[in-house]
């Protein structure tokens, strides 16, 4: 048997570049996560303000004013 020469064989991985992470990046976030809970927070304050209100409205139908001090009455127009 004759000897072939070995020639090594290489194989190289290339990965692909990972892309940074700015400044930018991380304010646009940072603006789009407060957006979000300032969005989250004007609703959950127009539905428990809306629930209050008809809490009110509700509670002084069941009890007409009488006039007496102590008896309040909702003062809404």
């Amino acid at each position: 048997m004759l000897l072939q020469p070995q020639t090594p064989i290489i194989v190289r991985i290339v990965e692909e570049p990972v892309r940074e992470t700015t400044v930018v990046d991380v304010l646009v976030g940072a603006l789009g996560l407060t957006g979000v809970l300032l969005l989250v927070a004007a609703v959950l304050g127009g539905i428990l303000g809306g629930l209050f209100i008809l809490y009110r409205v509700i509670h002084a139908r069941r009890t007409p004013y009488t006039g007496e001090p102590g008896d309040e009455t909702p003062h809404i127009v």
